[in-house]
């Protein structure tokens, strides 16, 4: 005899007596959708933090105002001192001095085995001034002979103006009596005359600079002038050169 409390399994009977069809697979049962708990609101309001928005202090956003204000203003300053200094460049069109080496001599020229250089010499340059629309104001010139990097003599040439579109003589006198010099340059310069009777000398030229147009003046810069390789030919055992090379184009910078 079956047990009535017996769960029931299987699928249901026909009427005739046979089990019914089986379901087909992934079949699916609609549920009942479940009501919201009825205390949602009442928790909602138990947070009072989620109902309000995040206000900064007030002195938080003055500072950044004054800050961004700031950054604001040397921004545009640098934009307008750009803007300016490049319309500035296009008008006038700035270009650096030029300098030439015309001629240099050296006389009584005499070096020692005990290193001790004496000689006299004089260089004439011409320096030109190719702006159209500034002139060129030369102060305090200083004017050193080198062989190669050793210093043989110093000078100061005295300052000058120069218009636009203008060419200016120079002229360097040099004067070394019983200078000393490293053994090195002893012997450079005997191996140059026993050579081929040249020996190269350097000249360098240092000078503050001022451009000046009409209404707009450069602050005052140091300008570089660098005349090198200078070949001065000695005749046999003799104590005077020239320059062999003729005019030489010099290097200059600021």
């Amino acid at each position: 005899m079956e047990d009535p409390n017996r769960p029931v399994t299987g699928f249901p009977v026909n009427p005739n007596g046979n089990s019914a069809n089986p379901p087909p697979y992934f079949t699916a049962y609609p549920y009942a959708a479940a009501p919201p708990p009825s205390n949602s609101y009442s928790s909602y309001q138990n947070y009072p933090y989620s109902q309000q928005s995040y206000q900064p202090e007030p002195d938080l956003v003055r500072r950044a105002t004054c800050l961004r204000r700031i950054f604001a203003f040397i921004i545009g300053l640098v934009v307008i001192f750009v803007t300016v200094t490049f319309i500035v460049w296009i008008v006038l069109r700035p270009q650096l001095p030029e300098f030439r080496v015309d001629s240099f001599s050296l006389s009584n020229f005499s070096i020692t085995n005990d290193s001790l250089v004496s000689f006299t010499s004089e260089a004439r340059l011409t320096a030109r001034n190719p702006n159209k629309k500034m002139t060129v104001d030369y102060d305090h010139i200083e004017a050193v002979v080198f062989y190669k990097s050793q210093s043989l003599s110093d000078t100061t040439v005295p300052p000058f103006f120069q218009d636009t579109k203008n060419e200016t003589s120079l002229k360097a006198n040099f004067a070394a009596a019983g200078s000393f010099v490293d053994k090195w340059v002893v012997d450079g310069i005997n191996n140059e005359r026993d050579k081929n009777g040249n020996v190269g000398f350097n000249l360098r030229m240092l000078s503050r600079v001022r451009l000046e147009a009409k209404a707009w003046t450069t602050r005052t810069r140091f300008l570089k002038v660098f005349c090198g390789d200078l070949a001065v030919g000695f005749p046999s055992k003799g104590r005077s050169g020239t320059l062999t090379t003729g005019p030489k184009q010099c290097r200059v910078g600021i």
